[in-house]
């Protein structure tokens, strides 16, 4: 089973927690900076470092408006995140089926 293209970079940048909540906030739609650091203790400077590494895995994108820059989620790489962890599973399923056979015979 080939590993989507480049999975290890997409599962390093789910792996933080910011960057998780980072991108729980950016599911509903374009988000500014401004917005993604409202009520927050990181600092502005901070959001944006972690908004690149979500970047670098193409898990989110920007663009232009204006003065600032709205920041959108892209879904097709969750789409590939969860498509391998399905595969995974399904591994597994299989493995722990074997051994439930073999510990049952």
């Amino acid at each position: 089973m080939p590993a989507p293209k480049n999975s290890a970079a997409l599962f390093a940048a789910l792996g933080d927690e910011t960057r998780l909540r980072l991108v729980f906030r950016l599911r509903e739609g374009p988000v500014s900076i401004t917005k993604l650091t409202a009520g927050s203790k990181i600092t502005r400077q901070a959001i944006t470092k972690h908004l690149r590494v979500l970047e670098q895995a193409r898990l989110v994108r920007g663009a232009r408006h204006g003065r600032e820059k709205l920041w959108q989620l892209d879904r097709r790489r969750l789409d590939d995140a969860r498509h391998y962890l399905d595969l995974i599973s399904k591994q597994w399923d299989s493995a722990l089926g074997r051994l439930r056979e073999f510990v049952e015979d």
